[in-house]
């Protein structure tokens, strides 16, 4: 009922995400009980039906990533101080952003049940009744197990992904421990802090009754003559004071993504298999399938990294503000609309491929994988815009402080718009080029 409550009281862009993601449901849904209607029409043709139902991952994989982005960037289901007290804690802000996400991808497996009937020609009342009869086996019945069961499918992998990435976590950072060295041919560091001759001091390393205070002077590392003064009451009280802890190490990479160098190799790898695969006259599958895997895999760890890199970029030299602020909001953001747009870069190298791989006399595109193209080039572009809208919601603040501090809107506007021209500039050939590479093996 509350997630109910909330999804009815959400803005209207929250909304239209939330039918974003219900669409992509229905496509999905439908291309799933599409090849399930194949199945049925052509029981002889078991290989053709399985590799038809193994392309919907493609369209699933696309249709969750969309809903956990959405999830993301809801704000009613966002923790805010209070809450808790209400019992809205994390906990609970987490199952109503898995069950929103299931009721929206509910929504568009039901709207594709129904369109799926009208087209076998089981349901009357609309223009297109019946037009995919012979295609979808409507002479057959339709097995309602299996139908549910593909419709089950998307809806409980989204809510699943949506509950294991917004479940609650620590917010303290985990301590990090400074490495120390010990002496020379000790093994470790030790217990405590040492001064200098402490270790040949008279009695610090002597064995001693459990209830004697050098030996509990030797397991704490401390001296004997220390540990004599506290059980006489003798030390002074300045020593009571703890230690100061000792400041955090900086860490330069902290904010550089590390991912460059293994989706370079992976890259590297998928244009080799294509490579390989090219050879033989007859291109096999797997090795096809297996270069556009590690291509795409590639692209996707790659992402951030190349947003950092253009971030650098574009304050190369003597920036100015306008440069300097685009530079550093997009070193910035770069861990968060790095991946999505790396999965775009990936999608959009793999249709160009495709596109020149079918451009002969009988291209093999029919309407079914039309719909699949759509759906996945659809949830991509739509997780990429909201990944950017949650870099907004994120930079909220720095932005509200710019302004206070004098900042022209007129400026933070041209930087929005010099880092939304530079993302672009740098990934658009890098895409022309993977696709002309990956096309140029299988083409000959």
């Amino acid at each position: 009922m509350l997630a109910l409550r909330l999804s009815r009281a959400a803005r209207p862009s929250v909304q239209l995400r939330r039918l974003l993601v219900a669409a992509a449901s229905a496509g999905t849904g439908l291309l799933l009980l599409s090849s399930l209607g194949r199945a049925l029409a052509h029981p002889e043709a078991a290989d053709a039906a399985a590799l038809r139902l193994a392309w919907c991952v493609a369209p699933l994989a696309a249709t969750v990533y969309l809903a956990l982005a959405v999830a993301r960037t809801d704000p009613g289901t966002r923790p805010r101080p209070g809450l808790s007290a209400v019992g809205l804690g994390p906990a609970r802000l987490m199952a109503v952003s898995a069950l929103t996400t299931a009721l929206s991808c509910s929504l568009g497996s039901l709207l594709a049940l129904l369109f799926f009937l009208h087209l076998r020609g089981d349901l009357t009342g609309l223009p297109f009744d019946g037009a995919a009869a012979g295609l979808l086996a409507a002479g057959r019945p339709l097995p309602v197990p299996a139908a549910v069961t593909l419709l089950t499918v998307l809806p409980v992998t989204a809510t699943a992904a949506v509950a294991v990435a917004l479940r609650p976590r620590d917010p303290r950072p985990p301590a990090r421990a400074a490495r120390r060295f010990g002496r020379f041919g000790a093994l470790g560091g030790p217990a405590g802090r040492e001064t200098f001759g402490a270790y040949g001091r008279f009695g610090t390393r002597l064995p001693s009754a459990p209830g004697d205070a050098r030996g509990a002077a030797a397991g704490d590392g401390r001296t004997a003559t220390a540990a004599l003064l506290e059980t006489d009451g003798d030390r002074p009280a300045g020593d009571d004071a703890p230690e100061p802890p000792e400041p955090p190490v900086p860490d330069a990479e902290a904010g550089s993504p590390a991912g460059l160098p293994w989706g370079i190799a992976l890259v590297t790898a998928g244009l080799a298999a294509q490579a390989y695969a090219g050879r033989s006259a007859p291109a096999p599958a797997l090795a096809v399938l297996l270069g556009w895997l590690l291509t795409g895999t590639g692209l996707v760890l790659a992402g951030p990294g190349l947003t950092h890199l253009c971030g650098r970029l574009l304050q190369a030299g003597r920036p100015g503000a306008l440069r300097l602020l685009a530079g550093r909001g997009l070193m910035a953001e770069a861990s968060r609309i790095g991946r999505p747009l790396g999965v775009v870069c990936a999608v959009a190298s793999a249709g160009c491929a495709l596109t020149a791989l079918s451009s002969g006399p009988a291209p093999a595109f029919g309407p079914l994988s039309a719909l699949g193209a759509l759906v996945v080039g659809g949830c991509t572009l739509a997780t990429l815009l909201t990944a950017a809208v949650e870099a907004r919601q994120y930079r909220a603040g720095t932005t509200a402080a710019l302004l206070r501090l004098g900042a022209r809107p007129a400026l933070l506007r041209g930087a929005a718009a010099l880092r939304a021209a530079a993302l672009p500039a740098l990934f658009g050939p890098l895409v022309l080029v993977i696709a002309g590479l990956s096309a140029l093996p299988l083409s000959r």
